[in-house]
């Protein structure tokens, strides 16, 4: 489209009432059409599409076809918001899915084709790679090919139209998906197997110095997810802050902020970001309905937003609150809770109730009565099917780490402390082995109760050491498994300093420590409520303040 003619369309769009559809902020893509209409739907449906909202998105670029019919660029959408995405690869796709997603594809992108001739050279790019992304309506043996195929058509385009940003979006975006959640190895730090890791990097570090890329929500967006598995995620806090209430209404953009605040050890930041996801999707909810798509996206922010409050302070997502309860040593209201009605539907939760009765049991000092929960555990654990997900990880690798934490508890309890770390030193295992995933798959990092536990047996080197490894103060874990100034560790850690006479060490820690003890809301003794032995270290510089009562936030 013509700027003169895309000038027009921009003022035929301010003539349109306000339809009292979502607030999605001012980003907008002049496309061929001659419907203002049909130009609204568009710049909705790439918003959603940005979003990870596909479902909605496909929504949207219905309308827009409904509003012009001729316009190529609404049929390009549909091909493009009903295919695979990052967070849904092919091999995601149930059967019934997957042949009504290549039936709609295949049809959608040929259609487009079919108008080809009126559409501008930069949609006719993207017309012709999703063409190659999509070469027939049939399931094949390998869709790596077609992957390849799209990201070698989106190159083609970026080397035409570089200066775009929806097309660096869309070629980064492609060649993510070559390799969805497997852009870095976390432990090298350098590009995963077969990533192209270094080319999505260098077209979006380039287009993040445009004009209008803080502005871009699918730049910022894509910029997060391709740092936040590296050595340097801190490197999209930029892109996280401009991305903070850019597209109001929309859930998932403004959650996604919190991958990077989580990363650097802002929960404060990660608590605010969910928050406003968590008000968005409800109303998304109000207007749409809750049984579609987006569903796992609003438990996901849920989950989010309790896993940063936690640092701070799908079915899987129901099995969230024991572990909350766990956290802040709620042993009552744990033994209290009351088991799914169904047990097989609801078995994932089933075995996290059993998992934190029987650390409740064991914390408050009744053996006998953790042991049985142990052995419902393990029944609840073997009827849970490998194709659980907390997506990425599988629930039964998820309740591994369970069963060796609540064996380690147990042995604890009875006095076998040897046979308890080393229980608990399996869970750290299992728990550094979850693919990496935000927030993690395991709620309560495993270093917290085997550092406490350490500390009340006076082991303090060792929980040193555990304590240094969470908070990411050495080299041993990837970047994507530290926890960085979570009060939990700060305050053993402190203790642990404090107690070894390392008090140049422990005197740095004071300023964050006396910060995250002030945005608590709850008193943080130890990093574990499973420890029962504690022993206030004062902060040095608490000894002046006499509002530690009143400095909570609210």
């Amino acid at each position: 489209m013509s700027e003169e003619k895309a000038h027009t369309m921009d003022k035929q769009l301010l003539t349109l009432e306000d339809d009292g559809y979502f607030n999605l902020g001012t980003y907008h893509r002049p496309i061929t059409t001659k419907s203002p209409n049909a130009q609204r739907w568009f710049n909705r449906g790439l918003i959603w599409a940005y979003g990870f909202n596909t479902q909605e998105a496909s929504n949207c670029f219905e309308k827009v076809i409904t509003a012009d019919p001729d316009c190529a660029m609404g049929y390009w959408g549909l091909a493009y918001t009903r295919g695979p995405y990052y967070n849904k690869a092919w091999r995601l796709f149930d059967p019934k899915d997957l042949n009504m997603a290549l039936e709609a594809t295949y049809s959608a992108s040929r259609q487009a084709l079919n108008l080809i001739r009126n559409a501008s050279p930069v949609e006719q790019a993207l017309i012709h790679a999703i063409v190659a992304r999509y070469p027939q309506s049939t399931p094949t043996d390998d869709y790596s090919v077609w992957n390849r195929a799209y990201a070698d058509a989106m190159e083609t385009a970026y080397k035409q139209f570089s200066d775009d940003l929806d097309i660096v979006v869309l070629y980064a975006d492609a060649l993510m998906n070559l390799t969805p959640w497997a852009m870095w190895d976390p432990y090298s730090g350098k590009p995963g197997p077969k990533a192209r890791t270094l080319d999505a990097c260098a077209a979006v570090s380039r287009a993040l110095t445009q004009k209008g890329a803080d502005e871009h929500p699918g730049l910022l967006h894509l910029h997060i997810h391709l740092m936040e598995m590296s050595r340097t995620p801190e490197a999209a806090v930029p892109s996280a802050d401009l991305l903070r209430g850019l597209v109001p209404d929309s859930g998932h953009l403004n959650h996604m902020p919190s991958h990077i605040d989580v990363l650097i050890g802002d929960y404060r930041s990660a608590v605010a970001a969910n928050t406003a996801a968590v008000k968005a999707d409800a109303k998304f909810v109000e207007r749409i309905g809750g049984m579609n798509m987006y569903t796992f996206y609003r438990a996901h922010d849920y989950h989010s937003l309790i896993y940063a409050a936690m640092m701070y302070w799908l079915e899987a997502f129901c099995a969230v609150r024991p572990h909350v309860l766990i956290r802040f040593g709620r042993w009552d209201d744990i033994i209290n809770l009351t088991l799914p009605t169904n047990q097989s539907l609801y078995c994932v939760t089933t075995a996290t109730i059993h998992y934190a009765k029987g650390v409740a049991y064991a914390a408050t000092g009744n053996v006998t009565e953790a042991l049985k929960q142990q052995t419902f555990f393990t029944e609840a654990l073997s009827r849970v099917p490998s194709s659980r997900m907390d997506y990425p990880n599988k629930c039964v690798d998820i309740l591994k780490v369970a069963e060796a934490m609540l064996a380690g508890e147990i042995e604890y309890r009875r006095g076998n402390y040897e046979v308890a770390f080393k229980h608990l030193r399996r869970s750290i295992h299992l728990d550094d082995r979850l693919p990496y995933s935000e927030p993690w798959g395991w709620m309560q990092p495993a270093r917290h109760a085997y550092a406490a536990l350490l500390l009340e047996q006076g082991r303090v080197e060792e929980a040193a050491t555990a304590y240094a490894e969470d908070l990411g103060l050495d080299e041993s874990l990837p970047r994507g498994h530290q926890h960085p100034n979570n009060i939990w560790a700060l305050r053993g850690y402190h203790e642990c300093l404090t107690l070894l006479g390392r008090t140049a060490e422990a005197k740095l820690l004071e300023l964050p420590l006396k910060l995250a003890t002030c945005l608590a809301d709850v008193p943080v003794q130890s990093s574990c409520f499973c420890r029962t032995n504690t022993q206030k270290v004062p902060i040095e510089s608490e000894k002046s303040c006499n509002m530690s009562d009143s400095c909570q936030l609210k």
